[in-house]
């Protein structure tokens, strides 16, 4: 292809190199793969201008996605919760995805249960502004599950609100 967009079609090498001397340009290969290789006539210096142009305009665009870890413990108490719960709905809100892990030590293997339980009610709490992603898998001495902000997650959730309402009365 020349300079100047047209077609030039299959053209010898040293042809094609003569072309781009006389017009002070350079021969490109856009298309190494083809059969027979594609080749250009361009100013090399201006397309990698316009090339890094074009990806920092579309990494501009792009939205990096962190996983942030929440970790608790079957024993957590019911403030620590609800601070935990709040904190994953600021991660939300910036449109992260939330891992959860619930951690047993000792003898808190021998129940379990317990651990499950805590996680059922993590994942119906979290259900309120967040969608289940990976759905809590026992993975030796813990419990884990990823969660990722439904798009419309911008209030605070149900819970949080509550408790802020009592304290203001109480």
């Amino acid at each position: 292809m020349g300079d100047d967009g047209e077609q030039l079609g299959i053209v010898d090498l040293s042809k094609a190199l003569t072309i781009a001397r006389e017009k002070n340009l350079d021969l490109v290969e856009v298309a190494p793969d083809g059969v027979p290789p594609v080749c250009r006539i361009l100013n090399y210096g201006k397309f990698k201008y316009a090339q890094r142009k074009k990806e920092k305009e579309a990494s501009k665009k792009q939205r990096i996605i962190r996983v942030k870890e929440l970790k608790i413990r079957p024993k957590i108490d019911e403030h620590d919760y609800q601070t935990k719960l709040k904190m994953a709905w600021k991660f939300f809100n910036h449109g992260d995805k939330v891992k959860v892990t619930l951690m047993f030590r000792g003898r808190e293997m021998s129940h379990k249960e317990l651990g499950r339980q805590l996680m059922d009610r993590v994942v119906s709490d979290f259900n309120e502004f967040a969608e289940l992603e990976a759905p809590p898998k026992d993975e030796g001495m813990q419990i884990v599950a990823v969660f990722n902000a439904r798009p419309q997650t911008q209030k605070a959730p149900a819970k949080e609100l509550s408790l802020e309402k009592e304290g203001e009365n109480g």
